[in-house]
């Protein structure tokens, strides 16, 4: 049951925990599992049981397989059980085995989701503790700062300039000011400011706050349950989709026209139905979505090991299409352990009291912990004098600051530090080293110069200031202004040490990395030569601002580096680069990262970062590393090109056979095969392409960017398909001129060989060199050995019977091997010819 807190904006923090029977000290590991079990885990998914038989009647979903299944009904009910039953068993096998295969795919991606668990910290037994968001419920305390995700629909305790990102419920894209409190009962849902919903997250600030609703309870839970919210499609699930279009067409095309034929030539109308329907089946690639899971959960399987885990499955061909890779290069492209040069008053010589406020304001600040503020406080004497934090001003990136109020019995004074230009922008003072105060405009052009040599040398500088207050009242954001420059900080981030060889290795994997940074052009330029960029390219936020989209597109795809992006400014050029036709990675781990993160073909994020970008992430990496993006990367093209060659072989041997079969039912006095016939065919050749996620890539498949091609795909239809085609009236003809074979002895004999020359043929088509050069995986071989000897076998099984076979003479696999064999070495040479007419139509 869920507590009867309807609205509670209207209430007080006591009413609430009266209500929930909870205090502000945090609930007991005792009743909070008793509420997990009462209330169930803190996220929007159902219940793997639910999944689990969704996933199962999902395996009947096709059209044509409905309309086969009631068709065996149909002639179950004239009387032909026999017949009946063995089509339904043969759809549930299928349908089994597609269910079992996506399955274990779905299980094997949640045990690797809980390796990058969102985590939040609750109060539990008095304490703070780190629990991950799933555990969080009604009744919980938790602790948010910066970058954290509001794990349920919570009423504010206590807050400290927090400023929330609501954008998903209200579209508006600033942040909101939130404050405890209690507010009127009709007060909109945009204008709770006492309020926090999950599905928003912290901007800026601190607050301790109360839980009341989780899960599906929650005002994002009824929102993504209304409106069954899914991600943008990728490039490969356009594809896939494009390409059931195309099959469902022809498909469409070849029922109507087969089965009106053979009414027409007088053949038994519920079996020229059966016949037409199952032959929609047999082109039909009934265990694509199987496929493309197994390979997924493979790949994703594959990529864990190399430290790359896979947060959104349908990412994966993406990541491996993936031509552009954008990223910060703190931590990435350097080794993100920032050292402090030095500390520097206005004229640039070492100062100690520029250090000492420095250090004071990074280690009494309260937010948002930086590997900044620790670097200072790792070089920062310890004051002799004891002071303590009468209030703070968090860093926000519209401000671009951090002020920290200080106090002892003597002084109260405000501490600044922040962007150069920011600081200077709220100071009318500078300080000499003397302590003499003069007015800032007769050292701005000095301190200029000075920023830009600092910078040209590599340097990232900050700006410190500060301003005497009073203890009587807060320091306040409208009081940051004239303030009293005292210096610089001056602090560097060396590039990794092997970061030019992984760029390298990017490159010829035919990725092109593109550095996107808040810092100034002059050290990012700087960086950018120490890793191989000779006569980098740099285009500036303020450049950016003033371009059309239409310019950006042209430019972004020449530029190197983007420098002084404003946090709004990095989703434009994605979108920019993604519009100029690339597949577009993003790599980010902070705050304002989320939009560029939903907005790239594949957002990449690393288990260090804020909840909310690891949250908006397709791919979390273990450790960041470029090293490491180029093993995923490697997997990604593995698993697109292994799911390919199930498309390859759908779209040559499936086609060509079943076309064949249609043009037989028109010259033959009976049907080419029965309905069960057929079905079993698509079942056994369909087997082997199972193990397809283990077999072996060829180098040149995953030397460079692969993207979806619907026009090769059809070009590989028509030509294999045709090819098929010959050979398949090759064995009609062997048949009926040579064999003699009667009915049962053509369908038993056409049944051997068209499944032998189906299975064979995916050990051609699985690779653009010859088969002798790239020899399949051991799975693959052993599966298609197996359905090999098991047709050859089958006629003189009693499974031949009930399936319409008849022992046909040894003779004729001397034809079928003869056959075969003509088919494999045709489709090698055809093969050869097709992939250097494409390479040179490019």
């Amino acid at each position: 049951m869920e507590p009867s807190i309807e609205k509670f904006w209207n209430l007080t923090a006591a009413d609430i925990c009266k209500t929930l029977s909870c205090s502000e000290k945090g609930l007991s590991a005792a009743d909070a599992n008793a509420r997990l079990q009462q209330y169930g885990p803190n996220n929007l998914r159902v219940s793997s049981r639910s999944s689990a038989f969704v996933l199962f009647l999902g395996q009947f979903k096709s059209p044509i397989t409905l309309l086969l299944i009631a068709a065996a009904l149909l002639s179950m009910g004239l009387g032909a059980y026999t017949d009946a039953v063995i089509i339904l068993i043969i759809i549930l096998i299928s349908s089994f085995l597609g269910f079992w295969q996506e399955k274990g795919a779905a299980n094997a991606v949640q045990e690797l989701l809980k390796m990058v668990q969102i985590r939040c910290r609750i109060v539990r037994e008095g304490a703070e503790s780190e629990w991950p968001l799933e555990k969080v419920v009604p009744g919980d305390v938790v602790i948010l700062s910066a970058g954290d995700v509001i794990p349920g629909d919570s009423l504010i305790l206590d807050s400290r300039e927090l400023f929330i990102d609501e954008a998903t419920f209200t579209g508006e894209t600033y942040p909101v000011e939130k404050n405890a409190g209690v507010l009127p009962a009709d007060t909109p849902l945009s204008k709770r400011s006492n309020t926090l919903l999950m599905g928003s997250h912290v901007i800026s600030g601190r607050a301790r706050i109360l839980v009341i609703r989780t899960g599906k309870s929650t005002e994002f839970g009824k929102i993504s349950d209304r409106l069954r919210i899914r991600p943008s499609e990728t490039d490969f699930e356009k594809g896939i989709r494009r390409f059931g279009y195309m099959l469902m067409e022809i498909t469409l095309i070849l029922v109507i026209v087969i089965f009106a034929i053979n009414v027409v030539l007088h053949k038994p109308a519920l079996d020229s139905f059966l016949f037409s329907l199952a032959l929609a089946v047999g082109l039909t690639p009934q265990l694509l979505p199987a496929i493309i899971s197994v390979n997924l959960a493979t790949g994703a399987r594959a990529m864990a090991r190399k430290k790359v885990i896979v947060r959104r499955l349908s990412s994966i061909e993406n990541f491996g299409s993936m031509n552009i890779l954008c990223s910060d290069k703190t931590g990435t492209i350097t080794e993100g352990k920032v050292t402090i040069k030095d500390a520097l008053d206005i004229n640039g010589a070492h100062s100690e009291k520029t250090l000492r406020f420095a250090g004071l304001n990074a280690s009494l600040q309260q937010g948002f912990r930086n590997p900044i503020d620790e670097a200072i406080c790792g070089i920062c004497p310890a004051s002799p004098i004891p002071f303590t934090v009468q209030c703070e001003i968090p860093y926000d990136f519209i401000r671009k600051r951090l002020t920290v109020q200080v106090s002892h019995e003597k002084e109260n004074f405000a501490i600044t530090k922040g962007a150069l230009n920011s600081i200077l922008g709220i100071c009318d003072r500078a300080e000499m080293e003397t302590g003499e105060l003069i007015p800032i405009a007769a050292k701005q052009t000095a301190i200029l110069d000075q920023y830009r040599q600092l910078s040209a040398a590599g340097y990232r500088v900050l700006g410190v200031c500060y301003k005497n207050s009073g203890k009587e009242h807060d320091f306040t954001r409208e009081e940051e202004t004239n303030m009293i420059f005292l210096g610089f900080i001056t602090l560097f981030d060396p590039p990794k040490k092997d970061v030019q060889e992984a760029i390298g290795t990017l490159k010829n994997l035919g990725v092109v990395l593109k550095l996107i940074t808040g810092d100034n052009a002059l050290v990012a330029g700087s960086i950018a030569r120490e890793i191989g960029f000779p006569n980098p390219v740099v285009l500036t936020g303020t450049q950016i601002r003033q371009m059309s989209d239409g310019a950006l597109m042209q430019q972004g795809v020449r530029t190197d580096i983007f420098a002084e992006v404003e946090p709004n400014q990095k989703e434009r050029i994605i979108l920019c680069l993604k519009k100029a036709g690339n597949v577009v990675g993003f790599m980010g781990d902070g705050i304002n990262d989320a939009p560029a993160l939903h907005t790239a073909d594949v957002g990449i994020s690393v288990d260090s970062a804020v909840d909310v970008a690891k949250e908006a992430a397709d791919i979390v990496l273990l450790d960041k590393d470029l090293a490491v993006l180029s093993d995923g990367i490697l997997i990604g093209r593995k698993t697109f090109a292994n799911t390919m060659k199930y498309i390859f072989m759908a779209t040559s041997a499936n086609f060509g056979n079943m076309f064949s079969m249609a043009g037989a039912s028109l010259f033959l006095s009976f049907l080419p095969l029965l309905p069960k016939q057929i079905l079993l065919t698509n079942l056994l050749t369909d087997f082997p392409e199972m193990t397809i996620a283990t077999d072996r890539v060829d180098t040149a498949s995953v030397s460079k960017p692969h993207r979806w091609d619907l026009r090769f795909i059809q070009r590989f239809m028509l030509i294999f398909g045709l090819l098929s085609s010959v050979f398949d009236y090759l064995t009609f003809a062997v048949l009926l001129l040579i064999m003699k074979a009667d009915e049962k002895a053509f369908q038993t004999g056409w049944f051997v060989e068209s499944v032998v020359s189906a299975a064979l043929i995916v050990l051609v088509v699985r690779s653009r060199t010859p088969f002798l050069k790239s020899l399949p995986g051991k799975y693959l071989l052993i599966a298609t050995s197996l359905i090999v000897l098991a047709v050859i076998a089958l006629p003189f099984t009693p499974l031949a019977g009930p399936f319409g076979f008849v022992r046909i003479p040894l003779r004729f696999y001397g034809w079928i091997l003869l056959i075969v064999a003509g088919y494999i070495s045709s489709a090698e040479v055809l093969k050869g010819w097709f992939y250097r007419r494409v390479q040179q139509n490019k």
